[in-house]
């Protein structure tokens, strides 16, 4: 895998993992600040949705 793919790829996971935050906690909070929030915390918050429910 050349430097192009792996930046293409990291780039698309921390779109990705921005994006699932954003929608769990909107689903959880019904808060569009908090998901944002959230979304900047991208993959430790879903971890964290993950582990507490």
């Amino acid at each position: 895998m050349n430097k192009s793919n792996s930046k293409t790829a990291a780039s698309t996971g921390i779109s990705f993992g921005c994006a699932l935050a954003m929608i769990l906690s909107y689903t959880a909070w019904h808060s569009i600040p908090w998901a944002i929030f959230h979304g900047i915390l991208s993959w430790f918050y879903v971890i964290y949705f993950a582990l507490v429910h």
